[in-house]
């Protein structure tokens, strides 16, 4: 793959990315920096934002801006003035937990999990935020929630433990009840540990690995289609942007990396894109509802 580094910046914990038709652009967080960057596509043009509780995961909205998670619940977004607004925080009794990873489903749900901060303890949760802000408790015993995605069909949501080195596929019902979950596809030795992954407009996931320096394109059966191996160790996240979804932005990390490490990995952080031969899905938007148009 021709992989091109599309904006070298030093971002500690890049994660998140999302396309965002409208402004022709993709949005990513660094959740250890408390910032939200944009990349411009057409352009080049990019912009930082920085917000206090940290944004942890994005999504647009049906009405226009944004939704997304901040350390302990979900929240509005505004940029102009680099706030958010809660909607719900909770998990009060668990201090090592925050929010990680999120997204939305093509019915307009967020989902969203929590994690334990060490890596070590089951105490994260995965949730869903509806479109009538009513929350719901979907799935236990997470050490570190990771990567909602979905088939094309919105029949399956796939979904991860990072720790625990596990892709999950659910049978995701109508009314949004998830159902026969399975382990999908269980990473070893040099894969790395799952973190953010997408699936394309075939129905593959497109998997990446932090630590392994890859993204693995797995099908829906759990075959191991093809790996891109990437010029940096720490591939969080990503997602399929540009006018015809054919481009797959790619988010990194300096976490964890030894001063050694990022002087061999000078890019770590940065954002990365190729086109992989397929196309991605549209990106939902958080469905509309009143409660959301009170909010300008």
């Amino acid at each position: 793959m021709d992989i091109t580094c599309e904006w070298a910046l030093p971002a500690i914990l890049g994660e998140g990315p999302i396309w965002v038709e409208n402004e022709q652009a993709i949005y990513f967080v660094d959740i250890v920096s408390q910032q939200v960057h944009r990349y411009r596509i057409t352009d080049g043009n990019t912009h930082t934002w920085t917000f206090d509780p940290a944004i942890t995961s994005l999504a647009p909205r049906a009405q226009g801006g944004f939704i997304a998670t901040v350390r302990k619940g979900f929240a509005y977004v505004d940029f102009a003035t680099e706030s958010v607004t809660p909607i719900q925080y909770f998990e009060e009794d668990l201090p090592g937990n925050r929010f990680n990873d999120g997204k939305l489903d093509a019915a307009g749900r967020f989902w969203s999990g929590t994690m334990d901060e060490a890596e070590k303890s089951a105490t994260g949760v995965l949730y869903r935020l509806d479109p009538d802000l009513a929350i719901h408790e979907m799935d236990h015993d997470y050490i570190i929630t990771n990567g909602p995605a979905f088939s094309p069909d919105g029949q399956t949501m796939y979904h991860n433990d990072t720790i625990k080195r596990e892709i999950y596929a659910f049978d995701l019902a109508g009314n949004g009840s998830l159902l026969n979950k399975r382990v999908l596809y269980r990473l070893h030795g040099e894969e790395g540990y799952p973190d953010g992954l997408t699936v394309d407009a075939d129905g593959n996931l497109w998997q990446c690995s932090f630590g392994g320096s890859r993204i693995t394109q797995i099908s829906p059966q759990g075959e191991v289609l093809q790996i891109i191996h990437m010029p940096v160790p720490n591939i969080t996240s990503c997602t399929f942007g540009g006018p015809n979804l054919d481009t797959l932005y790619v988010t990194t990390a300096q976490y964890l990396l030894s001063d050694e490490q990022l002087e061999e990995f000078p890019l770590a952080g940065s954002l990365f894109s190729f086109k992989p031969g397929v196309q991605g899905l549209p990106t939902p938007l958080f469905a509309q509802s009143s409660p959301l148009d009170k909010i300008s």
